[in-house]
């Protein structure tokens, strides 16, 4: 078995993202899921407009850590387009073992506790 590469770290983070985001009652306008590109998501929600930028990380990072010149960049892009920034950090683990490695088609464990407002 082979360890997820970051790009598949990313998409899983996306996808907790996504359920999350509907769960809540956004709408998207916008879904960029390449890692690096920023905002990965521009929803609106009782007619305000929001970005949310995902990041996904193996234990023991933590997900709540993010690049601060990227946010600094999108967080000047949310306010030229009068919308609100929204980091969602996800962080995922071997859910047998948090000191294993995460391998493709392992079940996992995911630490993600909702949006954190930038």
């Amino acid at each position: 078995m082979t360890t997820l590469s970051k790009q598949e770290i990313h998409q899983l983070a996306m996808q907790e993202v996504g359920t999350y985001l509907e769960k809540e009652g956004y709408e998207f306008l916008a879904v960029n899921s390449q890692l690096q590109r920023s905002p990965q998501f521009v929803c609106v929600k009782n007619k305000e407009l929001f970005f949310v930028v995902v990041d996904g990380c193996l234990y023991p990072d933590s997900p709540k850590n993010y690049d601060v010149e990227r946010m600094k960049k999108v967080k000047e892009h949310a306010l030229k387009n009068k919308a609100t920034l929204y980091h969602a950090g996800v962080g995922f683990a071997n859910a047998e073992n948090y000191n294993l490695p995460l391998m493709k088609n392992n079940p996992y464990a995911v630490n993600f506790s909702g949006l954190e407002k930038v």
